[in-house]
């Protein structure tokens, strides 16, 4: 049996919190043949993920949020901003969701928008290394020039629309 508890969570946040790309993610699965992919990821607001899909046909991708408040956005094949989906413990209400489900060749990113936004990702295996995903040409590459103003640019279209609930953190 594997328990994941708040001094679990609270390492992985702590590692991605100094880590060079704001994020960590720390796999369950213990080989990457296992049928199913599970892993937490770890993501500080400051992390900018490249927009990116999954061109597997047959495999969706399962977002539920643990702990913070995160935005899932999408995009057409020109980087337009298709939705923004707000996700969240339940705590923060409103439109928020607790997870999203992510179809095929989906031009998608997640940003955190609290400290110590964790979610868990779970997707069918096995884990082909040589094609995990194709990123967006017409986005900035992670760590380039204008990859932290493309992010910044990002979080402004998610705090557009969003709408916490009462008694919220947010």
């Amino acid at each position: 049996m594997k328990l994941f508890n708040s001094e679990y969570l609270n390492s992985l946040i702590e590692q991605a919190k100094f880590s060079p790309r704001q994020r960590q993610h720390r796999n369950i699965h213990l080989s990457y043949e296992e049928p199913c992919q599970r892993l937490f990821n770890a993501i500080e607001p400051t992390s900018y993920i490249r927009p990116h899909r999954h061109t597997v046909a047959d495999k969706n991708e399962l977002l539920i949020a643990v702990r913070g408040l995160m935005a899932f956005i999408t995009f057409d094949d020109d980087g337009e901003v298709g939705a923004v989906q707000h996700f969240g413990s339940e705590i923060y209400g409103g439109n928020v969701a607790v997870g999203v489900e992510v179809a095929p060749c989906t031009w998608h990113t997640v940003i955190a928008l609290v400290d110590g936004s964790v979610l868990l990702e779970v997707k069918a295996g096995p884990f082909d290394s040589a094609r995990p995903k194709e990123m967006a040409d017409w986005a900035p590459v992670e760590g380039g020039p204008d990859a932290l103003v493309y992010l910044k640019h990002l979080r402004d279209v998610a705090k557009e629309n969003i709408e916490i609930g009462v008694g919220s953190e947010g």
